[in-house]
């Protein structure tokens, strides 16, 4: 079996982490888990500690955001030997095949070298949050999760929801970048994979519940900030028009806000 680690990131969501925890002890397939505090204000690492002591915990120092603290997980993972890096929301709960389905993809697909779960809302399991990913509407600056299944290829992202990355993408590709605090970070990896020669594909048998946006909270105006920020720099690194269709989906981001929506 290859070795798998998995890599949790917690920021004052000790109870979601836990939940996550007791979920994937479920988990048919072997693997190891690291949890990442990413500098939490409350007593997230001792209770964390407390109800899972057989899990190391590394305290990223500082709150590096959603790449910098995953990045701390995956060099721990790494330098562990992991053959697989799964990178897993804590707000998620898993399915004892989660794992299983994933890595049976893996096989299938020998070119996939990042390879996503179908999300399901957790207060709503019989509705899909996203199909794995989605794509990028370039000229409007946009994203849009896919619902359902597409062809192998027309995906343009992996959700970092649940995302599980190949050891040799991550030695050619490299870490995520930090230059993403949160938001953006999934897509532009997805992209700089992709860029790399790998194909991005969703494991449809690998089901997981998303409670989404369990840090801030998608409405929040730091979350609206986040985002926008995040998409300029995503959209400087990769369209063609420079950050224009970034400004565009600005514009549609804070409408939408006004109606009580967000735009992904």
């Amino acid at each position: 079996m290859p070795v798998v680690y998995i890599v949790l990131l917690n920021w004052n969501g000790w109870a979601d982490t836990i939940a996550c925890l007791q979920s994937l002890r479920t988990l048919h397939t072997p693997h190891r888990v690291v949890v990442v505090d990413n500098a939490s204000r409350n007593d997230s690492v001792s209770r964390i500690k407390q109800a899972f002591p057989e899990i190391p915990v590394l305290q990223s120092g500082g709150n590096l955001g959603f790449s910098g603290g995953n990045n701390v997980g995956i060099r721990h993972a790494l330098e562990a030997g992991a053959d697989y890096v799964w990178l897993l929301n804590n707000d998620t709960l898993v399915f004892p095949d989660s794992l299983e389905e994933l890595l049976k993809t893996a096989d299938q697909c020998p070119g996939a070298g990042v390879i996503g779960s179908v999300l399901y809302y957790l207060e709503q399991p019989e509705r899909v949050q996203a199909w794995g990913g989605g794509k990028i509407i370039m000229p409007l600056g946009i994203a849009r999760h896919y619902l359902e299944a597409q062809p192998l290829g027309k995906t343009s992202y992996i959700t970092g929801a649940s995302m599980l990355i190949r050891r040799e993408v991550l030695e050619q590709v490299g870490l995520l970048d930090d230059g993403f605090f949160m938001y953006w970070e999934d897509t532009d990896y997805s992209f700089r994979v992709r860029r790399a020669g790998w194909e991005i594909a969703v494991a449809p048998g690998s089901k997981i519940l998303h409670k989404e946006s369990a840090s801030l909270g998608q409405y929040n105006p730091v979350t609206i900030g986040y985002r926008n920020r995040s998409a300029l720099r995503f959209f400087r690194k990769h369209s063609r028009w420079g950050v224009l269709p970034a400004l565009i989906g600005i514009l549609a981001r804070t409408l939408k806000a006004r109606l009580g929506k967000v735009v992904s």
